[in-house]
């Protein structure tokens, strides 16, 4: 593949193939394995990606391709208006949040990919049409930010990284792909779903002796919507459900990352996924805008404990991220403050981005897929005022009690990255067998 857009080749490729041949492949143009049983050194230079390359990638990964179908129930209480979008992309989300962005890495800049909701509904018409030309390159020119000149990498050292990886890793000519989770508005969207009168789902703090979690007056025990009786089967913590939000999202993550994996076997490029697992160190060298917490604090640590690290002068400050900005202008937010007053203020941003004027489901600026979208989403009922009051005061209740919003990790997260390459295939000529590299 060269040039500036997909051949013809590339494009009528065959997925079953693709699949039977997918591997993590490593050892690039220019890459040296310095000792052991696979010991060798490339006698070329490192080649980088050429656009094209990158920009079938990063389709892959998580191109806008259509409409969602969003076909589901909108009766009155039947859980319909879950949904937060009805734009669909290579990879399936939750909701139709499509929460985790793509940040791509080279030699020469780190690039932040729009996300469907960072554009007008226009700009989406347009990147669907291109979508259908497998006009990628055209597609990755209007979706790429720069956030960053030059490579960004973290360090090699532990717990930054693991071993296995140190000889590979941000390699010269190299592309990096790093999925970023986003957590905080998904997390508030199934709220105003499991706290409304449908789920009355009540949750409890475990770190707090399993007390009501800001939801004490919304107990059906006193007088409000939400189950606290434990043989109702309706009780949950926040610890289970932060890892519900965090699995679900992560899910999407992995979705990116077999894309990622499918596309380079396409191309005949290397590529491989690998730990990228750390709570700031990511975000520090990309730029994210970050706070900082007491180690105590941080960890949901009690009083008595807090004290005794304080004593042993084990309690340092620990940096999290809390969004990105490009020019003084948030590109990426918590839904949190510092970039809404309250919690408050944050839910219903959710809750406006649905079903406000300008929403989702009530603008009629939006397309969607449906012969009579606006009639169609004329009907689709809103969120109740006593699911967004529940949500409002267990918000509320985290944002107090943990200094943070989840309580238990960031608002954004990585999990594993994905990093492409062209191969040196002197290298699996030496050591593998004549079926280690297809014909691509």
């Amino acid at each position: 593949m060269s040039g500036t857009e997909l051949d013809p080749a590339t494009a009528n490729y065959p997925f079953l193939s693709a699949l039977l041949n997918r591997r993590s492949r490593r050892f690039g143009l220019g890459m040296k394995i310095p000792s052991g049983p696979l010991a060798f050194e490339s006698r070329f230079q490192p080649a980088p990606l050429t656009e094209a390359e990158e920009a079938a990638l990063a389709f892959a990964a998580c191109g806008v391709t259509g409409y969602a179908m969003g076909d589901l129930c909108y009766g009155a209480g039947q859980g319909g208006n879950i949904m937060a979008g009805l734009v669909g992309r290579t990879i399936s989300s939750g909701d139709c949040i499509q929460t985790v962005s793509l940040v791509v890495i080279n030699d020469g800049a780190c690039h932040w990919l729009r996300r469907p909701q960072d554009f007008s509904a226009a700009e989406i018409g347009e990147l669907i049409s291109l979508a259908k030309k497998n006009a990628f390159g055209d597609i990755y020119r209007r979706t790429r930010i720069k956030i960053k000149e030059g490579r960004a990498a973290p360090s090699l050292e532990p717990a930054f990284n693991i071993a296995a990886n140190k000889w590979s890793l941000h390699a010269k000519g190299t592309t990096y792909f790093l999925p970023i989770n986003e957590l905080s508005f998904m997390y508030i969207n199934g709220l105003l779903e499991v706290l409304n009168e449908q789920t009355r789902l009540f949750i409890l703090d475990e770190r707090a002796g399993f007390s009501p979690a800001g939801l004490r007056s919304f107990a059906r025990s006193k007088g409000g919507h939400l189950e606290d009786d434990p043989r109702r089967g309706r009780i949950a913590t926040i610890q289970m459900i932060e890892r519900l939000v965090t699995e679900f999202v992560t899910i999407e993550q992995g979705m990116m990352l077999q894309n990622l994996g499918l596309m380079a076997e396409t191309l005949g490029l290397g590529g491989f996924p690998h730990f990228a697992n750390h709570d700031f160190c990511w975000f520090q060298e990309l730029g994210f805008r970050m706070e900082r917490m007491r180690a105590a604090r941080y960890l949901g640590v009690g009083t008595i404990g807090t004290l005794a690290l304080n004593l042993l002068g084990r309690n340092p400050a620990v940096p999290y991220p809390i969004g990105l900005e490009v020019n003084g202008e948030p590109i990426l937010k918590a839904y949190s403050p510092p970039w809404f007053p309250n919690m408050e203020s944050a839910v219903r941003a959710v809750a406006d981005w649905k079903f406000g004027r300008n929403g989702v489901f009530r603008s009629t600026a939006v397309a969607g897929p449906w012969k009579a979208n606006e009639e169609i989403k004329s009907k689709i009922p809103g969120i109740s005022e006593n699911s967004i009051a529940a949500t409002v005061a267990y918000c509320d209740y985290v944002w107090r009690r943990y200094g943070r919003f989840p309580a238990y990790m960031p608002p954004f997260r990585t999990v594993l990255g994905f990093q492409a390459c062209h191969l040196d295939a002197e290298f699996y000529e030496r050591f593998y067998r004549p079926e280690a590299l297809p014909r691509t």
